[in-house]
């Protein structure tokens, strides 16, 4: 069994004394593991960082088997992030949250191109609105996309502000009426509507917490979201005070 093609690497674990177990998301073959036969040694660590590009092939002697890789460096990103605390963060939290959140050998080739792009955007304007509508994007491919395009209760699509915690249906201020304080909050950024209020994206990354949390991370047997995530939250949250 033999494929080849570009990944972006997830995370690396040690294997053994000399290899590495790389998890690496490709649009073809989605996160995939494979062993790299040298990975662990100083030569291979700077390719092998979360977030970098890589040419791989992968092979094995049956398809159920982890198999190994050969690599070829395409690009890093993790040395660039190093320069800002902010494009680390979310290096870190767009890694794991995809090893979290995705099952193994199962191909998302429109959130892989998405997440190459974001990767590549690290550091450019409006990179954290990107990332809420990327955080949204994930939530669609697991199968807990949110419907923000009209409201639940009036079917009017005017003056959405809110969530539904249950549905992820948009609810309308006029629907919410006396159960507003127990819907979640819908920024106009999270519907692609600009603006120059970073706290907004923070209220969008509550909304997207609950889902990823109540929602998909129950699905996976309760497990808790990466740490990255909110270390990344933490980080915008303080720049938007």
């Amino acid at each position: 069994m033999e494929w080849r093609a570009e990944g972006i690497v997830l995370g690396i674990r040690r294997h053994g004394e000399h290899a590495a177990i790389v998890d690496l998301f490709t649009a073809e073959h989605g996160r995939h593991l494979g062993v790299v036969r040298g990975g662990a040694s100083r030569k291979m660590a700077p390719l092998l960082q979360p977030g970098a590009q890589l040419d791989a092939t992968w092979r094995a002697r049956l398809d159920a088997h982890m198999g190994s890789y050969t690599i070829d460096p395409i690009k890093g990103r993790a040395a660039a992030a190093m320069e800002d605390r902010l494009m680390l963060a979310g290096l870190s939290a767009v890694c794991a949250l995809l090893s979290f959140a995705l099952p193994e050998r199962q191909a998302y080739p429109a959130l892989y191109a998405r997440s190459a792009a974001l990767l590549d955007g690290l550091g450019a304007d409006r990179w954290v609105e990107a990332y809420l509508g990327w955080e949204q994007a994930l939530l669609e491919e697991t199968g807990f996309g949110l419907d923000l395009s009209s409201c639940a209760v009036t079917g009017v699509t005017q003056g959405l502000a809110y969530v539904s915690p249950r549905t992820g249906r948009a609810v309308s201020v006029a629907g919410a009426g006396e159960w507003a304080d127990r819907l979640l909050p819908l920024p106009g950024v999270m519907r692609g509507v600009p603006g120059d209020d970073p706290r907004e994206v923070v209220l969008g990354l509550q909304t997207t917490g609950h889902f990823l949390s109540t929602h998909l991370a129950h699905a996976l047997g309760n497990k808790p979201l990466p740490a990255a995530r909110q270390r990344l939250i933490d980080l915008i949250a303080a720049r938007a005070a």
